[in-house]
């Protein structure tokens, strides 16, 4: 029986190596620097396919994980993780890039439907909708750009700091819907 007081919260991205700086990779961005800030830098675990560490929010156990995959197959490394941690589907977080939000803005939910395809690919691993979700925003592309073109480029200068601002406040999200719960997260976040 999975343990109530766990926690798994997986950043969504490329590998950093060709990826890193991306929109895409916000998700990521936001768990890496939930563990710096929290002195628990995360390390490759290769049993689960991620870059994992744990914390502690109030008295949950939180793992930290960033699937090695590409985005589009970050449902195995997202399984592997919550059967490795004992995490049941509910108490899963998934942070990810939303083209549907502006840049700063973030928003919470449980479960629905995504036409993001990491998302749908944790879907497909975790066999429910039934996780929770943050959505970061990035932004729509400008003019006739694809959005699969604008996940994949680097923040302009005039743009970084918003990002980097973004960035820590998904980590404050993160922590405020660990510790207080969904609805406690969507009054301080929407409608911002």
């Amino acid at each position: 029986m999975p343990d109530p007081d766990r926690w798994l919260v997986v950043g969504l991205g490329n590998p950093e190596s060709e990826y890193g700086g991306t929109r895409h990779n916000v998700g990521a961005d936001v768990v890496r620097a939930l563990g710096a800030r929290n002195r628990s830098a995360l390390s490759r675990n290769k049993r689960i396919r991620c870059e994992e560490s744990t914390l502690r929010v109030g008295d949950q156990r939180v793992l930290l994980a960033v699937p090695d995959s590409y985005m589009n197959n970050s449902g195995g490394p997202t399984q592997a993780a919550a059967a490795w941690f004992d995490v049941a589907p509910d108490r899963v977080v998934v942070v990810h890039d939303e083209l549907d939000l502006e840049l700063g803005q973030l928003k919470a939910k449980l479960g629905g439907s995504s036409s993001h395809n990491g998302v749908r690919d944790v879907e497909r691993a975790l066999g429910t909708r039934e996780f929770l979700r943050l959505r970061v925003g990035i932004g729509r592309p400008p003019g006739r750009m694809s959005g699969r073109d604008f996940v994949l480029r680097r923040w302009s200068s005039s743009e970084q700091e918003e990002a980097d601002i973004v960035v820590q406040e998904g980590g404050d999200a993160v922590e405020l819907l660990v510790g207080e719960g969904l609805e406690a997260v969507q009054n301080r976040y929407h409608g911002r």
